[in-house]
């Protein structure tokens, strides 16, 4: 189910794919664990960040779609990012463009939060999300 991007005026999105609120009506909820910048044989990707992120898009997309769904159905993901600071942006654009090749990822509500660690120190981000599907 398309969601309806909501931004109140005076606030513009401060990055791509990023609403201030999204309105979506559906008949089934989707709560997507948080997922990892890890291949498909389980082995965390080389590359940092901005290959971390771009991953762990893709998984969440994979998720969605065994759920029944599509990328177009999300309406909100968290992004958790191990020490955190603004200069970390470059990269998380950089991975929301190369996963967008993969799945078309609707403007949501993004939540960004950093985290001291993840649960193990080789992962860099994890990434959760809600889906709407009729």
């Amino acid at each position: 189910m398309p969601s309806t991007a909501h931004n109140p005026a005076g606030s513009e999105p401060p990055a791509p794919g990023f609403a201030h609120a999204t309105v979506a009506t559906g008949s089934r909820v989707v709560h997507l664990s948080g997922q990892v910048g890890v291949d498909a044989s389980g082995r965390v990707v080389p590359g940092g960040l901005a290959a971390q992120t771009t991953q762990a898009l893709i998984n969440l997309g994979r998720a969605l779609e065994a759920a029944g769904g599509k990328a177009a159905d999300l309406v909100s993901v968290r992004f958790y990012v191990v020490d955190w600071d603004p200069s970390k942006f470059e990269a998380l654009g950089a991975a929301g463009a190369a996963a967008r090749e993969h799945y078309e990822f609707p403007e949501t509500a993004v939540t960004l939060v950093g985290v001291a660690a993840l649960f193990t120190p080789e992962h860099l981000i994890e990434i959760e999300g809600v889906a709407v599907l009729d």
